[in-house]
């Protein structure tokens, strides 16, 4: 019995962090195409706003750490998982 409790927050708590991750990519996407369709002037400005965004958001994204603290915090503590 506690272990599929124990399994069932883990999944739980699996689906939150692909949940917060998915809303990490949209925002990002969202991000290039403001900068590609509303900033960009010339074929080169959209190149650069096309890659720049997300390399940017590959070297700037946040920690497991981070992550497991907002999930949390929006949330709410899963029960059954280590949420120090």
């Amino acid at each position: 019995m506690v272990k599929k409790m124990t399994e069932n927050a883990n999944d739980k708590y699996a689906l939150y962090s692909k949940s917060a991750w998915a809303i990490y990519i949209l925002i990002t996407i969202l991000a290039i195409l403001i900068l590609v369709f509303l900033v960009a002037e010339d074929n080169e400005e959209r190149f650069f706003y096309t890659l720049m965004p997300a390399a940017a958001a590959y070297v700037f994204r946040p920690t497991e750490k981070f992550m497991k603290k907002q999930i949390t915090r929006v949330m709410g503590p899963v029960e059954g998982t280590d949420n120090k």
